[in-house]
């Protein structure tokens, strides 16, 4: 139970009880089978730190101390001090007294969403937004008392801002510290509230702030304004803003990472003899692109550096070309007319020498 050896000595039984009461108490441990486990350790101590029950239990096993288990008036940490093993619950708790646990309380975290364009995440950008929070009292700086007025200490617990509670259990006695009611963990009481936040040390507000959004951020992404959330209780610290960034779609072009993608639609003719065509890019500009003769459909042609800039680093991605053969319909007279002359000197089209057919390949697959 333990998970000792049976040679174990008196300091490392109460080392290895120490280690599971810190983690199955049941102050500390809110998990359904966590009082029953803390039990059997109780009990597993008890028997071990006594030199005759451990002597029986050698001897006869469990028989030899069954029914002997904690009682109500049974101690577990006694042998080396209810002051020990109070400080390890406590710790593993997260209490470290009132000051610690005001300093930990700071004001909500806030969200808001903002919608850019296309080009604007690539480029970057700087937006205003409006955001509406609580912040500092400004005629109480965040304290709530009236100025001029003191806050008094609490009485209840003497400006800790938390109490001791004694509660008796099947287990012995325990001590729970929990924040004080009468200042809610202050240490303190306002004998005057501010006239402006009426004691809470906040006021409600709408902020402008000036967002830098970094050139290459892809949509759905979030950035991280410190400490520009919501204004914590009574001068604490404040909680962040968190803006979700979302691009619009662009009538052009797509984003795959840092490559722009665009899809270019080429007639028979151009993508047959080949071109040299004015694509258009991102920045606003143009480029060249020359298509050579014979060019299929679905190709894809890589124009360098002019993606996307990379979020981290320097440089920038690619825009990738991608062609669209189109086959014209509602064909003229004399369009079909030549379509007929073209086709008489290209010959009729012909399997490939090893084309097996689609049915063949299938079976070539599952016979291996």
């Amino acid at each position: 139970v333990l998970g000792i050896q049976k040679s174990a000595s008196q300091d490392e039984i109460k080392k290895a009880f120490r280690a599971k009461a810190r983690q199955l108490h049941p102050d500390v441990n809110k998990a359904p089978e966590a009082e029953s486990q803390f039990k059997e350790v109780s009990e597993a101590y008890e028997v071990l730190i006594d030199e005759d029950k451990r002597s029986a239990y050698d001897r006869f096993g469990h028989a030899a101390v069954s029914g002997g288990g904690a009682g109500p008036n049974y101690d577990p940490f006694g042998g080396f001090g209810f002051s020990d093993i109070f400080e390890t619950f406590m710790s593993a708790a997260g209490a470290s007294g009132g000051t610690a646990r005001r300093r930990a309380q700071r004001g909500s975290h806030l969200a808001y969403r903002m919608t850019i364009e296309f080009e604007e995440s690539v480029f970057g950008v700087e937006k205003e937004i409006e955001v509406p929070r609580l912040a500092t009292c400004p005629r109480c700086e965040g304290s709530g008392a009236e100025p001029g007025s003191t806050p008094q200490q609490c009485p209840t617990c003497q400006g800790r801002g938390e109490v001791r509670r004694v509660q008796q259990s099947i287990f012995g006695q325990f001590v729970s510290v929990v924040p004080c009611d009468k200042c809610n963990g202050e240490g303190q009481v306002i004998s005057v509230l501010c006239t402006e936040c009426k004691g809470d040390g906040r006021v409600r507000e709408t902020r402008r702030l000036a967002v830098k959004v970094p050139a290459g951020i892809e949509d759905g992404s979030q950035i991280r304004l410190v400490g520009e959330g919501e204004a914590g209780p009574r001068g604490t610290p404040a909680g962040d803003l968190y803006i979700e960034v979302n691009v619009k779609q662009h009538k052009l072009f797509k984003r795959e990472g840092n490559d722009i993608v665009l899809d270019l639609n080429l007639n028979i003719a151009q993508a047959a003899l080949g071109a040299e065509l004015q694509v258009p890019t991102v920045d606003g500009a143009t480029t060249e692109l020359k298509v050579p003769p014979g060019t299929q459909n679905e190709k894809v042609f890589r124009l360098k550096t002019l993606g996307v800039p990379f979020l981290r680093g320097t440089g920038r991605g690619d825009m990738l070309v991608s062609v669209n053969v189109q086959v014209p319909t509602n064909l003229t007279e004399e369009q079909k007319r030549l379509f007929r002359e073209l086709a008489s000197t290209l010959g009729e089209a012909a399997p490939e020498p090893h084309d097996k057919g689609f049915l063949g390949k299938i079976k070539e697959a599952f016979s291996g």
